[in-house]
């Protein structure tokens, strides 16, 4: 059956049909008209820029277009290459994976008398257009006319890296390898932008998408506030994005279209907001923004009192899918407790996490828990062998395995062993910090780089909770399934989590009309039975919302009461979706 899949979903802008300009040279005559309407003294112009963002495409056309009398590139300003790895250096570290969430600010990355010197030039400039340019530009020009704002998606910066064409924060690294530059990025690049994207962003006259080189666009402040504002009252999806691995499978590329070509997909991410992109829609035309302004200009909205009080502007429930049907057994892992990952990392939360079973081939089996009376030090023993070019680490000796189906859904409460093995396809419902795994066995194979992917036995075996054998496990993780509510042809079930986590999760199996209530805080679901079924509001609220089989949706806490019911080729048939909230 083809596939239904909507690959790229939009939130469509009301109010602003006609607001998005498109090309270079529509955006550089409005640019320049609103210079001149600024005055005929000196007129100057900030273009603010996320990391990754290409100079090499966004100078010349701005050049070409404002013809300025004093042009400044802010990373001209910053300290030696040298005393930025020296600043960056104990958040950075020189651990391949993990290092430590930055608590510096643009400010630092400047060189004093560089920056007075670049000060000095904007004030002697007496007319004409000043351009300052790049991230930091406006922590330099301090005082501006007009600011743009170029915004940049996470997940087009890592494939810029993958291609070699984008640097980290004031480095040279152009082509370094891909896992350290992104680390770089994830524990200092983005921090350091974000809190600049937090105070300028709602100042900003217009933002600038140049995610599709080649093909910018841009839309006032004005739109893009209203656009947030309209998604956070709204069911929506952000734009998932798809990647090979290792142990890829090959589900993904029926169900959800992809290039039947390649070699297999491994992973989906299609609700992780700080790595997805969320599309705007403006009549014809589509904006692309990090689906992270969401959280950052609408998290009451979004996340509801009580979720944004615990977890600040942050989104704490991930969604993604985990291909091995027809690949191999994903890593044995382990996750942080949150003392470990508090102290080791600076982050506020771990990733408590669940597989739930889209599908199942036939001897589908996860790796969960521990073998009752393993001894943790032959355990770790033989990891430590193993990765040292050792004997193969044998799983199955310390690690209990459990036959999984179709609809299982089974609990991993972080500090617990465990991995899907082959021919299982994953929806994982998780907490967000995703990049906090320690792998203790990779199954003796290559990264699709053809270098090992890094262990990290030393991190896991601090956090692995050696009590979590058999039957601890068969009572808490495995089959906890329980009847909830029922109405007219519907019924409720709950999955999960485990009580040591902060999820929720609720099965709901339907043939007609579903009622859900947000309840102060934020709704995250994936239909995982049916083609399509329909989210409606009861007082007409938001416009009917179709999702179809497998997509991930997410319903904001200002939703408040909403209606699901199967749609189209699904109507008559049972449905069922998953639901995951946090627990308050």
């Amino acid at each position: 059956m083809q596939s239904n899949y909507d690959k790229f979903p939009v939130v469509p802008v009301s109010g602003h049909k006609a607001a998005c300009l498109a090309g270079w040279k529509a955006i550089g005559q409005k640019i320049l008209s609103e210079a001149r309407q600024a005055g005929k003294g000196r007129v100057v112009i900030v273009v603010e820029c996320y990391h990754g963002v290409q100079d090499s495409e966004l100078i010349p056309a701005l050049m070409a277009s404002l013809h300025p009398a004093l042009f400044i590139n802010a990373r001209e300003a910053y300290l030696s290459e040298a005393a930025i790895e020296a600043l960056t250096y104990s958040d950075v570290t020189d651990d391949r994976i993990f290092g430590y969430m930055t608590r510096l600010a643009i400010g630092r990355f400047f060189e004093p008398g560089k920056l007075e010197t670049a000060r000095q030039q904007i004030a002697a400039t007496e007319t004409g257009i000043v351009l300052v340019y790049g991230t930091g530009a406006a922590f330099l020009a301090r005082q501006w006319n007009l600011l743009v704002f170029a915004d940049m998606a996470r997940w087009e910066i890592q494939l810029r890296m993958r291609r070699q064409e984008v640097a980290n924060l004031g480095a040279g690294n152009y082509g370094q390898d891909f896992a350290r530059q992104y680390k770089r990025a994830y524990f200092v690049d983005w921090r350091v932008c974000d809190r600049i994207k937090r105070e300028l962003l709602p100042r900003c006259d217009y933002l600038l998408d140049t995610n599709q080189a080649g093909h910018p666009k841009m839309i006032s402040g004005k739109a893009l506030f209203d656009g947030l504002e309209q998604a956070a009252r709204r069911p929506f999806r952000v734009v998932p994005f798809f990647d090979p691995g290792p142990w890829g499978g090959q589900w993904m590329k029926e169900a959800c279209g992809l290039d039947p070509s390649a070699p297999n997909y491994a992973w989906c991410f299609d609700c992780v907001p700080e790595e997805n992109s969320l599309l705007l829609g403006f009549g014809a035309l589509r904006v692309e923004i990090p689906a992270q302004n969401l959280v950052f200009f609408q998290a009451q909205a979004l996340l509801g009192g009580p979720v944004y009080s615990r977890f600040g502007p942050e989104f704490p429930i991930r969604f993604d899918f985990l291909d091995t049907m027809g690949g191999g057994n994903l890593s044995l892992q382990v996750h942080p407790l949150t003392e470990y990952i508090q102290e080791q990392f600076g982050m506020h939360y771990t990733q408590d996490e669940s597989y739930y079973l889209l599908d199942a081939g036939e001897g589908a089996h996860v790796y969960l828990g521990l073998k009752t009376d393993i001894d943790p030090q032959d355990m770790i023993s033989e990891l430590e062998a193993a990765q040292n070019g050792g004997p193969a680490f044998d799983a199955d000796k310390f690690v209990e395995k459990w036959p999984v189906e179709k609809h299982s859904h089974v609990l991993i409460p972080a500090g617990t062993v465990h991995c899907s093995g082959k021919d299982s396809m994953v929806l994982e419902i998780s907490a967000t910090p995703y990049i906090f795994t320690f792998k203790l066995w990779d199954w003796g194979r290559l990264g699709l780089d053809g270098k090992p992917r890094p262990i990290n036995i030393e991190h896991g075996k601090k956090v692995i909770q050696w009590d979590r054998q058999t039957e601890w496990t068969r009572r808490n993780l495995i089959g906890r399934i329980e009847p909830m509510a029922a109405g007219d042809g519907w019924h409720e079930e709950r999955t999960g989590l485990h009580e040591l986590e902060f999820i929720e999760t609720r099965r709901h199996w339907f043939t007609k009309t579903v009622p859900h209530h947000t309840n102060g805080g934020v709704n995250v679901l994936n239909l995982v039975e049916g083609r399509e079924a329909i989210v409606e509001s009861p007082d007409g609220a938001f416009s009917p919302f179709v999702v179809h089989y497998a997509e991930t949706f997410i319903i904001p806490a200002a939703v408040g009461s909403y209606t699901i019911r199967p749609w189209g080729e699904s109507e008559g048939r049972e449905c069922a979706t998953i639901k995951a909230y946090v627990r308050v």
